[in-house]
């Protein structure tokens, strides 16, 4: 009977540690699917009333231009996506997964868009996941009815992935996106980036023990389903870094270093693929002292990259400040930072962390000296700890830091906005490397970056959870786990090296909690297409006719006029070829988004069912009345490319050049600049104009709801929470005034397109 007994307890000591090892391995999950489309193509008449709205619109306006108005989204993540995937767990009030099928259904029924790609990681991606994602996205694109008249033009893609330690090795994330979605038209593989994205996927980011989640019983499965989602991705071996692109197997993970070596791995494989740099100057990853200049060099293939997103659901990357978060040092491969001071409108974080801690040592009781000599080295400490400066205040909250690192003159700024990454400073330097100096030449769009499978989230700022980036851990305990502990408030500065950073990985190197009360609503591609189909979107992003909106379907001319003849936004021209210069004028024409309805229109009630349309949408959807926003005003940015090595970039940024105040026509607004003083310094330069709109309620518009002193210096934050410390229901809005950016209008003194 012992031996019977002791058999028993074997048997479920060997089953309990199975199990153990089985959930942890990732055995036990299932990895997600592409999930279900449900609904069908919209009714042709839906279609052609839209196309309709738009085009009288134009003839409202007087446009010259009879091309077709489309809008979408070049940026969107599903559960595919490792980030994504974990914030739809129930450790982050997540409500599951976000299949390919609901971005399919989203963008046609939800957001009412013309055009979307997705674009998850390709550093989570496996030969399965790809080969799913095309499959989903050709169904999308089989219900699109009329090939020359589709409801809805589904694109291929995915995001190359990069997170340097330092601004020397830092070159940021780029979409991939596919004409076409035949097999032998896209990609063997997504192509990931190396570096710290890679190694915390593959290497360092830990499967969920079970001991941890097993207290949420009826929930066990979420996590152990992302076990099994990491399991997989750690399946697939590496690719052999010697072999070219187009003879490795299509069953490896293929990766590359840098955005040449990115370039490079896509035309070995035949493709000539848009490839669109996003978040240029997002500062939760982005180490403080990067800037555009290393990815001028030829290496690097800067005239690869055509277009930019210059806003997205992650802020806004358009403009250029003089200050900086660390003032570098370059010595050798030796890099070092100094704290500068506060300027006029800006707070170095790296000096805030001197402040916290002289408070701290105030509080402790200790002498004025030791103080002032901590708050230096906790200054010198985070200035040269890399974007995880904030590691340098032991015992601090996110509300210590007040707005410090913050652009607060900025139109919905990222967080810890990089000025030297900024679209504006890409467009004003040079490399002069080469006997012709090598400048981006790039058309702007906008995008949402969503991770729940949501295309185009900015119609309406409801959803906070769903249609931005909001989230967080539900309660304290899972705060502990995700933050970490809080560690005890002492003014002894917490000295990290870059090799002890190296090291680190997870969400202690980034500001989550900071970062919540800067998620936005999702921004819009716009194009001006010949034809409202796949080879009119192509082709207008190939002549850079294209710009962005902050989330709303404004419409937007901008033209070069020269006698009778208009070359429309994204022109590049020589001066001596137009007959007017040196004195270009300029035309703009914009018209106001429609006001929106509440609820969903009734072709949404006849495609989607009720629970569908709750669930997806939030009960509501894009929802146009025939009333629009008027505009207010028109702006003209005009950008002197760089002619020289030691010119000053502030110096060559006019913006605003020029203003136009509008009456508020319901028609739109037009405005008329010419500028009369090239003749007078003749050399490149650039122009691209921006349309207002009248504020509405946005989003995280007052990002950390700053209160401010007499003298306008934020004394106190009331941050919008992703977490449980901001009820889910609080939208925390605010107005803003929503644009449209033109693709630029390029002029060049002896020379036409770079290209």
């Amino acid at each position: 009977m012992k031996r019977l007994l002791a058999a028993l307890v074997g048997l479920l000591v060997a089953g309990i540690g199975l199990y153990l090892v089985s959930a942890r391995l990732g055995w036990l999950g299932n990895p997600p699917g592409p999930g279900e489309i449900t609904g069908p193509g919209l009714p042709e008449a839906v279609v052609l009333a839209r196309q309709t709205a738009r085009s009288d619109a134009a003839a409202a306006a007087q446009t010259a231009s009879t091309k077709h108005v489309m809008f979408g989204d070049f940026h969107v993540h599903t559960t595919y996506s490792t980030d994504a995937f974990l914030w739809s767990l129930p450790m982050a009030g997540g409500r599951g997964v976000h299949p390919i099928g609901d971005a399919c259904d989203y963008a046609r029924y939800c957001s009412g868009l013309d055009f979307w790609a997705i674009t998850d990681h390709a550093a989570a991606s496996t030969p399965r996941r790809w080969d799913e994602t095309k499959a989903s996205v050709r169904q999308c694109q089989a219900l699109a009815g009329d090939p020359e008249q589709p409801d809805l033009v589904s694109f291929l893609g995915f995001e190359w992935t990069q997170v340097g330690r330092l601004p020397t090795n830092h070159y940021g994330h780029k979409n991939v996106i596919f004409r076409d979605l035949d097999d032998d038209k896209v990609a063997k593989r997504p192509i990931a980036a190396g570096g710290l994205t890679t190694q915390v996927l593959r290497t360092e980011l830990d499967a969920f023990p079970p001991a941890l989640v097993i207290t949420e019983r009826e929930k066990i499965m979420r996590y152990l389903d992302f076990n099994a989602f990491l399991a997989e991705v750690r399946s697939v071996p590496e690719c052999d870094a010697n072999t070219p692109s187009s003879e490795l197997p299509a069953s490896c993970y293929e990766s590359a270093a840098t955005p040449g070596e990115l370039v490079a791995r896509l035309e070995d494989q035949g493709l000539d693929p848009l490839i669109i740099p996003h978040g240029t100057s997002w500062g939760f990853y982005t180490p403080p002292g990067t800037t555009f200049d290393k990815q001028l060099k030829s290496e690097m293939r800067p005239e690869a990259f055509s277009t930019v997103e210059i806003y997205s659901g992650h802020g806004n990357s358009e403009e250029y400040r003089p200050w900086r978060a660390v003032e570098m040092d370059t010595g050798g491969d030796q890099l070092s930072g100094r704290c500068p001071e506060p300027s006029p409108g800006y707070l170095p974080s790296c000096w805030r962390a001197g402040e916290i801690i002289a408070q701290f040592c105030a509080d402790e009781g200790l002498p004025a000296q030791t103080c002032e000599e901590r708050a230096a080295t906790a200054r010198h400490a985070y200035a040269n700890m890399g974007a995880a400066g904030h590691l340098a205040v032991d015992g601090e909250t996110a509300a210590d830091w007040l707005d410090a690192g913050q652009c607060k003159d900025c139109f919905l700024p990222p967080f810890n906005h990089r000025p030297g990454t900024s679209v504006q400073y890409g467009l004003a330097i040079s490399n002069f490397d080469q006997d012709e100096p090598a400048r981006f030449t790039w058309g702007f769009i906008a995008s949402s970056d969503n991770h729940r499978a949501r295309p185009g989230t900015g119609y309406k700022p409801v959803a906070r959870k769903l249609t931005t980036e909001a989230n967080g851990p539900v309660n304290e305990t899972w705060a502990k786990l995700i933050y970490g502990d809080r560690r005890t408030p002492t003014s002894e500065p917490r000295v990290i090296d870059r090799e002890t950073l190296t090291e680190m990985a997870g969400f202690e190197l980034t500001e989550l909690e900071r970062q919540s009360s800067f998620w936005l609503t999702g921004g819009l591609a716009a194009v001006h297409a010949e034809t409202p189909d796949r080879a009119g979107i192509w082709n207008a992003f190939q002549n850079r006719e294209v710009y962005g909106t902050s989330g709303p379907k404004m419409l937007l001319w901008f033209d070069l006029v020269d006698g009778d003849q208009r070359h429309p936004m994204g022109s590049e021209l020589a001066t001596d070829a137009l007959g007017q210069t040196p004195a270009p004028t300029f035309e703009v024409r914009a018209v106001g988004a429609f006001q929106q309805k509440p609820g969903c229109p009734d072709f949404v009630h006849a495609g989607l069912d009720a629970e569908r349309i709750e669930n997806l949408c939030s009960g509501e959807c894009d929802h146009p009345s025939d009333v629009r926003h008027p505009i207010t005003r028109i702006e003209v940015v005009r950008i002197r490319r760089q002619a020289s090595p030691d010119e000053d970039v502030a110096a060559l940024i006019d913006d605003p050049w020029k203003v136009a105040d509008c009456d508020g026509n319901p028609a739109g607004c037009v405005a008329r600049f010419t500028d009369d003083t090239l003749a007078e310094a003749p050399r490149d330069v650039l122009y691209y104009a921006r349309a207002i709109q009248e504020a509405t309620p946005t989003i995280n518009a007052d990002n950390l709801r700053c209160e401010y002193d007499a003298d306008g210096n934020c004394i106190r934050v009331n941050p919008c929470y992703g977490d449980y410390r901001t009820d889910a229901t609080d939208d925390c809005t605010a107005p803003a005034e929503h644009r449209a950016w033109s693709s630029p209008i390029y002029l060049n003194l002896a020379h036409g397109p770079s290209d």
